[in-house]
């Protein structure tokens, strides 16, 4: 099968999703039209991560970030081309579309060029990024126009499910999953004489609320025992200047997990997430879970197994201290974590379905035999 994924935003967790997808499937081709978010990440780094047996890339030069209609009118021109191209080599049995901005151009493309089989995922719904209620109204206008383009919405969580469903959108969901194997290999020992340690990885930026987590930090400034570290980078690193707060930059993969293993819980503080890949890593690395209340975070915590949620900074703070003067209970904590992702969140079991979303119709069965006769 050869499935051809439409990327924008390539890096972070979208090209985690992907190429965790590319694993899963190894017998099937995987294309990948991709943008660049160069201040992120450069788009040679983020291929380093793939297989390289059954993935290839085709980059998308005229996509970006931001909504420009004439930028995005030249970005549909292009990727319309590309797919068109793809198509009349016979390669393309299903286009899988990843993010909001990819989602719309994408499914006007896969209709101009005649593709039926496509599939969306939004990887975190658009519409509740943002304070603005007339640009959130916007952006559900925007998914509603999107889904009349045709294709299967597939959420990555149940909550962001009924998000989409509120706005008439019929979809389905497939949770995000991790390699657990892969994951007990880099639990570390956190060690005697150190400091209570809060992580969180990622990028920096308004959506994960970095302002929020430089609030909880600060208000625990005056305890020596507690330190807070972002693993990671980003446009909003000047919101983290809280004296207790350690930015470490971008690291490699290996390096961010140890940093995880060796912390004592690990922390969200997001407005709204699709289903976090570094929050499913953190379950799989046996840590605890404080996650803001928001939509794909709640999906992961069972209250008071394996972490809580909470709903403002004062919230947060209690939680901390709970834990900090609770720590005999973190360990059988980070177990039902670990158990959790192994039901709940296994690569081997979630993202093996998608090759099921991605069946290659009976009929275009037939025409393959057929033309094979002929």
């Amino acid at each position: 099968m050869r499935i051809v994924h439409v990327i924008e935003p390539f890096a972070s967790g979208v090209a985690v999703f992907v190429k965790s997808l590319a694993e899963s499937m190894p017998g099937d081709l995987h294309i990948v039209i991709h943008g660049e978010r160069q201040q992120v990440m450069s788009a040679n780094d983020v291929k380093q991560i793939f297989p390289k047996e059954n993935v290839r890339f085709i980059r998308w030069k005229s996509a970006q970030r931001s909504i420009h209609p004439f930028k995005d009118l030249l970005a549909l021109k292009e990727l319309h081309y590309i797919l068109n191209r793809l198509t009349k080599r016979g390669f393309v049995d299903a286009v899988h579309l990843h993010s909001s901005k990819s989602g719309l151009l994408g499914r006007l493309a896969c209709r101009l060029a005649g593709i039926k089989n496509v599939i969306y995922t939004p990887n975190g719904a658009p519409f509740l990024s943002n304070d603005n209620p007339v640009l959130n109204l916007l952006l559900k206008q925007v998914e509603r126009f999107g889904n009349k383009m045709g294709g299967k919405v597939v959420c990555c969580s149940a909550s962001e499910l009924a998000e989409y469903q509120k706005l008439g959108i019929a979809a389905t969901y497939i949770n995000n999953g991790v390699a657990i194997g892969n994951s007990k290999l880099s639990i570390v020992n956190r060690g005697v004489d150190r400091k209570f340690t809060v992580i969180t990885t990622g990028r920096i930026e308004t959506q994960k609320n970095p302002a929020l987590f430089n609030s909880i930090a600060s208000f625990l400034e005056d305890y020596d025992q507690i330190e807070f570290i972002w693993a990671g980078d980003g446009q909003a690193r000047n919101l983290l200047n809280s004296k207790n707060i350690t930015v470490t930059g971008w690291l490699g993969p290996k390096a961010v997990m140890d940093l995880v293993s060796s912390a004592d819980i690990f922390i969200s503080t997001s407005q709204f997430e699709g289903l976090s890949f570094s929050v499913l890593e953190a379950l799989a690395l046996k840590k605890p879970v404080l996650l803001s209340d928001c939509v794909g975070n709640r999906d992961i915590v069972r209250s008071g197994l394996n972490g809580d949620v909470f709903k403002n900074e004062i919230e947060g703070i209690g939680k901390i201290l709970h834990y900090f003067n609770n720590q005999e209970m973190l360990d059988v904590m980070g177990q039902y974590s670990l158990n959790i992702c192994e039901k709940d969140f296994n690569v081997d079991l979630n993202l093996k379905g998608y090759r099921t979303v991605y069946h290659i119709p009976e009929q275009k069965e037939e025409e393959r035999y057929l033309a094979g006769v002929n």
